[in-house]
């Protein structure tokens, strides 16, 4: 069994690389100090007793203060015993790499508190009737006895749902996936809603009902998406490189073309420079031919 505590730090959306939205919780997990290791033979099971979140003296009463300077160790605000752990010394560091990616985890916290609140809101009540100038009794519950008289107990039945105190109240997540472990920044993210308000402290422990299961994640990290980035890069260029191409083959065509008409042109002026030389000497020829034999001209 695996356990560690933290602060909810709050939500983010993540996306896996086939564009699923994931809706996840960070939870920042200081190393948990070990401050007693308790066994079977002494204290009847296995576990350990562990303190987290340093803080001053002045926060902490005097029986919490003698545990940690009993085994020198820094003043923790919360102390917390887990049950079935093993393999740990006192002074020992419970740290976010116990847990690795994609293992199932239950969440445990104290959800958010909202005072003294209507049934309507704390039990899901359906509201009166909204006409006729009800005023604000559509926001009452109604009634709450048992009966009208005669033999009925004329009384509240004991547990009947009606306004009180609601939420603060301890609450358990089971089977969230750890979407990713991150130990340098001594963070956890969580797929899924976990009780409580941000910076309360939650406890993170092993699956009771998925052990040793998992189910893994690619999410958009920063490194995916610099190589999303390069690809779609790469891409571009390819299609500049393309369209230059396309260019350079049109301009390329266009001056072919260009050149095979002026070589037509050329070819049409040589061919009347040609008919008009043969026309001069045929006109010659005639003329020579009818001039008598020692005729000056």
């Amino acid at each position: 069994m695996k356990y560690i505590m933290g602060t909810k730090v709050g939500m983010v959306q993540l996306f896996d690389t086939k564009g699923k939205q994931l809706a996840t919780t960070i939870i920042h997990c200081e190393p948990n100090k070990v401050l007693e290791v308790k066994t079977t033979t002494k204290h009847g099971k296995d576990g350990v007793k562990i303190g987290y979140l340093t803080t001053n003296e002045q926060k902490v009463n005097k029986a919490k203060l003698g545990i940690f300077k009993k085994v020198n160790a820094p003043i923790k605000q919360y102390i917390k015993t887990f049950s079935d752990v093993k393999g740990y010394t006192v002074g020992d560091e419970i740290k976010v790499n116990t847990f690795s990616k994609g293992e199932y985890v239950d969440v445990q916290g104290v959800t958010k508190g909202h005072g003294f609140t209507g049934a309507i809101k704390r039990w899901n009540f359906k509201i009166g009737p909204l006409s006729h100038g009800a005023g604000y009794v559509h926001r009452y519950q109604g009634s709450v006895a048992f009966g009208r008289g005669g033999s009925a107990p004329q009384r509240v039945p004991k547990g009947k749902k009606m306004a009180g105190q609601y939420g603060h109240e301890t609450r358990t997540i089971q089977n969230l996936v750890v979407i990713d472990v991150m130990p340098n920044r001594d963070l956890l993210l969580v797929l899924g809603a976990i009780p409580g308000p941000a910076g309360s402290v939650v406890t993170i422990k092993s699956s009771a009902k998925k052990i040793n299961q998992k189910k893994e994640f690619v999410i958009i990290t920063k490194e995916i998406q610099e190589e999303i980035l390069k690809q779609n890069e790469n891409l571009e260029n390819k299609e500049a490189l393309h369209a230059a191409n396309e260019a350079a083959e049109a301009a390329a065509k266009k001056e072919a073309e260009a050149e095979e008409a002026r070589k037509a042109a050329e070819a049409v002026v040589r061919e009347k420079e040609k008919e008009a030389a043969e026309k001069k000497a045929k006109a010659e020829a005639a003329k020579t031919a009818s001039t008598p034999a020692g005729e000056k001209k």
